[in-house]
């Protein structure tokens, strides 16, 4: 299968991806984690996940994260390359597959039972047996991650497999985050962008002012070269996408030239329209809908 049947077998019914690359630290003082990241974790419930930003001195992002509250003092904090967290280094101990797709919770259900999918929320977690299952995902669909010890990861993605699902990878993986509008480090995380000019300030706990000198938007690639007197947009991430048949991207755009419908030029020449984000699911139902 191409990387575009394993993104639109994963919109119709279900992927598998192979996150194990993932960094893993684990905390043991709730006041350590708070000062590290942008969320404030005092209210955070066992067997809850946060999104949040690791910020550097002057306010930029240096990665993004999640916080899994394991207990009343024990955290876990996933992100995607190692930094000087200060926390337990537990990278590499753990298989951590992820499920995606509106299939996923029946094909979750066959292995762990109907009960337990239909219990577990959206940015939640639950241990089953060996198994730590989370609610949550970059598609833009229901989905999952599945842990288990880094020994068992074969035979569960066999199991996994034998349910008919392709075995997806990376570029499937990074269409579907961009029609989804979701970040990625390295591309629109460059080190130098702070929360509101990637959109997040909503996870930055109290609130902090930042100034936009430039914002994050959604394209649609057009036909025909632009005009050089229209304003300049900066691609971080493009892919044709599988879902609409057209050629979407990521992109910075001045905050004057920010808003959908404008016209804006490429670096590389081609002109391109600023659309809403995100491209797929605007409402970001499809998460938070029933697993069965």
């Amino acid at each position: 299968m191409t990387s575009a049947e394993h993104h639109l077998a994963t919109r119709r019914a279900a992927g598998l991806f192979d996150f194990s690359f993932m960094s893993l630290y684990e905390f043991s003082s709730l006041e350590a984690l708070q000062g590290l990241q942008t969320r404030d974790l005092h209210a955070m419930q066992p067997s809850q996940i946060a999104y949040t930003l690791l910020l550097g001195p002057d306010g930029a992002v240096l990665i993004d994260a999640t916080v899994w509250r394991l207990d009343e003092r024990r955290f876990w904090l996933f992100t995607g390359k190692r930094v000087p967290a200060g926390g337990q280094d537990r990278s590499g101990e753990h298989a951590i597959l992820a499920l995606q797709g509106p299939a996923s919770g029946a094909i979750l259900a066959r292995l762990v039972g109907e009960d337990a999918v239909r219990a577990l929320k959206y940015f939640r977690f639950t241990s089953l047996n060996d198994m730590i299952v989370g609610r949550l995902g970059f598609s833009g669909e229901l989905g999952y991650e599945l842990l288990v010890p880094a020994s068992s990861g074969h035979e569960l993605r066999q199991r996994l497999l034998g349910e008919g699902i392709p075995d997806c990878g990376w570029e499937a993986a990074d269409s579907l985050r961009i029609e989804s509008g979701y970040v990625l480090f390295d591309r629109e995380i460059d080190g130098r962008a702070n929360p509101l000019e990637l959109g997040l300030g909503r996870f930055v706990e109290p609130p902090r002012k930042f100034s936009a000198g430039r914002k994050l938007v959604g394209l649609e690639i057009l036909e025909g070269r632009p005009s050089d007197d229209l304003p300049i947009a900066v691609v971080t991430s493009e892919c044709r996408s599988p879902t609409l048949g057209k050629t979407i991207a990521l992109a910075y755009a001045y905050p004057g030239s920010a808003a959908p419908g404008t016209v804006v030029r490429l670096a590389d020449g081609r002109a391109a329209r600023v659309a809403a984000l995100p491209f797929y699911d605007p409402d970001r139902r499809r998460p938070r809908s029933a697993p069965l």
